[in-house]
């Protein structure tokens, strides 16, 4: 009997890739889900990004959202929609608390 190797938190796995085409018709990056609970946290407290705490890769990941409309605003003030919400917390759910 082979040993299943173990997921770790924060990582793509092919459950998260394909929970997320179904989600957003595209199968995201890991880049994009760790951004994810960035914005959760983001959400969560003051609902404004510190363009300090994130890179330019991520400001596109951000730019990529608002052309899809699930988020508006940034540094001012965040905000998302609802099913973005909760399409990000099941991918978080995946990706950092139903780990294998």
């Amino acid at each position: 009997m082979t040993k299943k190797e173990k997921q770790g938190r924060g990582c793509l796995t092919n459950r998260i890739k394909e929970k997320s085409k179904k989600l957003f018709h595209y199968e995201i990056t890991e880049q994009e889900l760790r951004l994810m609970v960035h914005i959760q946290y983001v959400m969560c407290n003051d609902q404004k990004i510190d363009p300090n705490k994130i890179s330019s890769d991520e400001r596109k990941i951000l730019s990529e959202w608002r052309d899809r409309e699930y988020i508006e605003g940034g540094v001012s003030g965040l905000s998302i929609t609802k099913d973005f919400w909760d399409a990000i917390c099941e991918l978080i759910f995946l990706g950092y608390v139903d780990i294998n």
